[in-house]
């Protein structure tokens, strides 16, 4: 951050007793400083940007889950690809067995296949937060292993599913709900799936921890993603967990209170998240053009020679 800025941030936070508003400005100007986020800055100017935010707003950084009804029955693992980066979710009932995938990734079924077997609980579904450019979804070869299974994902997506959603439609999961919502930006068919008896989002590539998805391809549109995201993720109570589709520095898991209020992007009046969003010059993704063709088609158009005897044993198992 230039010296000029550096200046700015430190007199921000001197006046920040006097004036919240010196809090917000002091965040603004680390931010926004040549067009960097939290992530370029340097140590010590993201910790006084950041703890002059903290100090404007106060909130709950822990989250915290309901331990009664039919939450006290969740079983959730995370599951981690190292390769695109991309959690999966799995979300079971213990009480009847029933459970679902949600973001499966092709390269990953074996092992998910296992978890299923171990922990003895029967798929019903394998969800799709939205249709994927940066991996080859594992719903085809679940339903090849597991017939019974249902994929699912968004009619907004265009992609080929046994159950196309609409917004708040519900999923059920033995005595479990999720609810879907909306969180278009990223892609048309971009949801995001909540989790209101346990304080869970699943936001796909919506909400990313202090990020957000792209929007400069597959019918992305910063606006939008904007709008979605404060109507349909960040009116959730603030305790809600927010599980993302990937991240990329080590993090698991964050909150709603984080991400509204730390989140440097999507913390930003509309006007600047969209100049930003417009201002970044990402690569091309590296598999997007073997994963939208085969994600249209339920991961299973074109399988390379590896998932096609992945799939004719799994057929035959």
């Amino acid at each position: 951050m230039c010296s000029r800025c550096t200046n700015r941030v430190g007199r921000y936070t001197q006046l920040a007793g006097a004036c919240g508003a010196h809090k917000m400005l002091a965040l603004r100007q680390a931010v926004l400083c040549r067009g960097r986020t939290m992530a370029t800055l340097t140590p010590s100017a993201a910790a006084v940007a950041t703890s002059a935010l903290r100090a404007a707003h106060p909130v709950r950084l822990q989250s915290t889950a309901a331990a009664a009804g039919p939450a006290s029955n969740l079983l959730l693992r995370q599951l981690f690809d190292a390769d695109t980066f991309t959690y999966t979710y799995l979300v079971a009932d213990r009480r009847s067995g029933e459970a679902a995938l949600i973001d499966p990734v092709i390269d990953q079924v074996d092992r998910d296949l296992t978890l299923l077997r171990d922990l003895r609980l029967k798929l019903k579904y394998a969800v799709n937060t939205h249709m994927h450019a940066d991996h080859v979804t594992g719903s085809g070869l679940i339903k090849a292993a597991l017939p019974d299974c249902q994929s699912v994902i968004s009619a907004a997506s265009g992609a080929q599913a046994d159950v196309l959603l609409a917004p708040g439609d519900r999923l059920r999961v033995g005595e479990l709900e999720l609810e879907t919502r909306a969180t278009p930006g990223h892609t048309n068919g971009c949801v995001t799936y909540v989790l209101h008896a346990a304080g869970l989002a699943f936001t796909g590539d919506a909400v990313l921890i202090r990020g957000c998805g792209r929007t400069d391809f597959q019918e992305g549109d910063s606006a939008t993603l904007y709008d979605s995201v404060h109507s349909q993720v960040f009116s959730l109570p603030e305790h809600f967990t927010v599980l993302p589709a990937h991240d990329y520095h080590g993090l698991t898991s964050s909150s709603i209170a984080e991400e509204k209020h730390l989140n440097p992007r999507l913390s930003l009046p509309k006007a600047e998240f969209v100049k930003f969003m417009e201002g970044l010059k990402l690569d091309y993704p590296k598999r997007i053009d073997e994963a939208l063709p085969a994600n249209r088609a339920c991961g299973l158009q074109e399988l390379s020679e590896a998932h096609r005897a992945l799939f004719d044993r799994l057929s035959t198992a």
